[in-house]
């Protein structure tokens, strides 16, 4: 009989993931491909999906064949800093629309575009924290040696 939620099958990051027999190394490899791509975003700026990727595939290159622990941890990385990458270029592309809406009508279109506008930015800074937040727990879940999904996340790297 299984002993823990963490045995069963329906463990998205597998039976390493319940912590018990997770090593300290593996815990730290996990958590690195998480605050790595923290890390990464903020010292490039604009460019931070991208980097925040990197964190995620270059932990999972270096590790997947050693710990199903670390590659998992990785692989959501990866695929969530791609998804928020994809997410913040939809957003500054509706943004460039708004402005070449707002252009191509001679300024009477921000009557419309500079509420749309508002609302974009708010849904940058929303998906800003929200991408702060989880990158965090999802840190402190590794370095406790727990599973953690993101939420919201295309899967493209299994």
């Amino acid at each position: 009989m299984m002993d823990s939620i963490h045995e069963t099958a329906q463990d998205p990051l597998g039976p390493a993931a319940a912590g018990a027999g997770v090593r300290q190394d593996e815990r730290l490899w996990a958590a690195s491909a998480h605050a790595g791509a923290l890390l990464l975003a903020f010292l490039t700026s604009w460019t931070a999906g991208v980097a925040g990727m990197l964190a995620g595939l270059a932990v999972y290159a270096l590790k997947k064949g050693d710990s199903d622990f670390i590659a998992a941890h990785a692989r959501e990385a990866f695929n969530f800093n791609l998804t928020l990458f994809l997410a913040f270029c939809a957003l500054a592309l509706a943004g460039l629309l708004l402005v070449g809406a707002t252009v191509l009508t001679l300024g009477l279109g921000a009557v419309l575009t500079l509420p749309a506008g508002v609302v974009l930015a708010v849904l940058a800074a929303v998906v800003a924290v929200g991408w702060l937040v989880c990158g965090l727990v999802a840190t402190v879940k590794a370095l406790n040696g727990e599973s953690w999904r993101y939420p919201f996340t295309l899967r493209v790297l299994r």
